[in-house]
């Protein structure tokens, strides 16, 4: 029997950070809305989980920076537990030959580690950064705000590509040409132009791949590269952070200020249908049976899910189906998260008391070619023999995380491809995760010792845990072909859908992956602006 509620003005399917984002500024809009999230707590991939006891881990998400100011301010985030502590150093590499590299906040000091390797690098350093910060500057404003719809529909969609236009334009001719580069360009190639030291380009590298299926001489890495500098932590562009409490206390905050506007989420509550009258939202219906009435839909989900799983695809005009199916929405992210029975010992910078080795993002990867044969491996459906690793131990600066004297470990690795060749990830997932243990150990002899337990997420774990269609953790490719204009599809990237009535308001669209907010603001925005 199906139970019936008051109607809603909105029901959002999903409690995503984005998800939970939207319903805020729509409860301050005097919105009756709804959050319908299918686990027993808030914040999709941007959770904070005690795997082990006494543990608590970001099991997925797991570093802050891209989360936009105009949201932690809108929504008074910091009233409700919003922190985030910037990394120092931000970076620490160690090498085969028992040598390291560390990137600081402080310009000079970074530049005097370059130094060690390349004094021309060093010189060329801070001029990478500013051309970084002059190109930011000028997309950042494009983030939270609807994208034009190209070919232009109407004046307004002219007036914003005009603008932009004129905005690119004054960056000067060079500037010009090398962000044409940085957009349709390889990482490599952008940063081949740029450095010579191979220590250099791969740390810098490492932001164009993560998370991506690609890597670092794929076409479309640049742009990856450009959007993690889209935020930053403590006033330092591209910075990251760890926010107090992990990840899911920054999902936690945003629903705190959901609820204090008069949003309702409900947990344990997942949407198995969008529900469809003549070609309008009426509602959604629960998988217990409950019908909820509601005005507008708005999904959290990722495009695919959202139109394959949620509603009849036949309802779709045959355009917009043939671009739902075109979608690239596949991964090739592994996550690993152990528990320590102290702190890893690495041979190029020795130690187990806590040490800027163990405060900056470890990054595991000796070269560029290294890297590339990752890819290589992955893309022909094999598991990366020499995997990317990014290492961050939040507990060093949290120890709220980890009993006394332990620490919580979290490895982001690449590349793990969706589609395995002559395998299935139920047999390789065990496989995999001890060849990234072996790998980190070449560098931390200790490690092995060390860990007390060890929790594997594959790109399938990330799809049947997390709701990311493929395992991909950008809600969909975020290549050339899949941003700005054209996320998630041609003519629909305002956040509304031929359904009238049903909006998207996750990552898969603009402007894109990431733990931002942005695309919740700009859903929430569009709604409210809605006729």
């Amino acid at each position: 029997m199906r139970h019936r509620t008051a109607p809603l003005d909105v029901a959002i399917v999903g409690g995503g950070h984005n998800g939970l984002v939207a319903a805020a500024y729509l409860a301050r809009a005097r919105r009756r809305v709804a959050v319908f999230e299918a686990r027993d707590q808030v914040g999709g991939a941007a959770v904070t989980e005690e795997i082990f006891p006494g543990f608590r881990y970001s099991s997925a998400a797991y570093l802050v920076s891209l989360m936009q100011s105009k949201v932690v301010v809108d929504l008074d985030l910091a009233r409700f537990g919003y922190a985030v502590t910037p990394k120092e150093p931000a970076y620490f590499a160690p090498f085969p030959d028992g040598s390291h590299f560390f990137m600081w906040r402080d310009m000079a000091r970074t530049q005097a580690e370059i130094a060690r390797f390349s004094t021309r690098d060093a010189e060329a350093y801070p001029r990478y950064e500013e051309f970084l910060g002059r190109v930011a500057r000028v997309v950042e404003p494009t983030l939270l705000r609807p994208p034009p719809d190209v070919p232009p529909r109407g004046m307004e969609d002219a007036l914003a590509l005009g603008r932009l236009g004129l905005d690119l334009v004054n960056l000067g001719r060079a500037d010009l040409a090398m962000f044409v580069r940085l957009m349709t360009g390889s990482v490599q190639d952008f940063l081949d132009r740029w450095f010579v030291s191979e220590r250099l380009k791969v740390a810098l590298a490492s932001d164009g791949v993560i998370g991506t299926n690609g890597g670092p001489r794929t076409p479309g890495t640049g742009y990856v590269l450009l959007h993690h500098q889209m935020g930053g932590v403590g006033g330092v562009r591209g910075l990251w952070g760890f926010p107090r409490g992990g990840m899911g206390a920054v999902s936690e905050a945003i629903a705190a200020s959901a609820r204090a506007a008069g949003a309702t989420i409900r947990t344990g509550a997942p949407v198995e249908r969008i529900l469809i009258r003549n070609g309008s939202t009426r509602g959604v219906l629960l998988a217990s049976g409950e019908e909820i009435e509601a005005r507008v839909v708005v999904s959290n989900a990722d495009p695919k899910r959202t139109f394959t799983r949620l509603l009849d695809s036949a309802e779709l005009p045959d355009d917009f189906r043939a671009e739902v199916e075109a979608y690239r929405c596949v991964g090739s992210s592994f996550k690993m998260n152990l528990a320590l029975d102290g702190l890893p010992d690495y041979r190029a910078v020795p130690g187990t008391a806590p040490g800027p080795q163990h405060r900056g993002t470890t990054h595991i990867c000796p070269d560029l070619a290294t890297m590339e044969r990752g890819w290589e491996d992955a893309s022909n459906g094999r598991t990366s023999q020499r995997p990317l690793i990014e290492i961050t131990i939040p507990s060093v600066y949290d120890p709220s995380l980890a009993p006394p004297g332990k620490h919580v470990m979290s490895m982001f690795v690449q590349y793990a491809p969706y589609h395995l060749v002559g395998t299935t990830w139920v047999e390789e997932r065990d496989r995999f995760a001890d060849r990234v243990i072996d790998t980190v150990a070449e560098y931390a002899p200790n490690l092995k010792q060390i860990i007390l337990h060890r929790h594997c997420l594959s790109p399938l774990d990330l799809e049947t845990r997390f709701g990311l269609t493929g395992g991909n953790i950008f809600h969909g490719e975020m290549s050339l072909d899949q941003l700005f204009s054209l996320r998630p599809f041609p003519g629909w990237s305002r956040y509304e859908t031929p359904i009238r009535g049903l909006y998207l308001c996750g990552s898969g669209t603009h402007p894109g992956g990431g733990v931002m907010g942005a695309p919740g603001h700009n859903a929430a925005r569009a709604i409210l602006n809605a006729r």
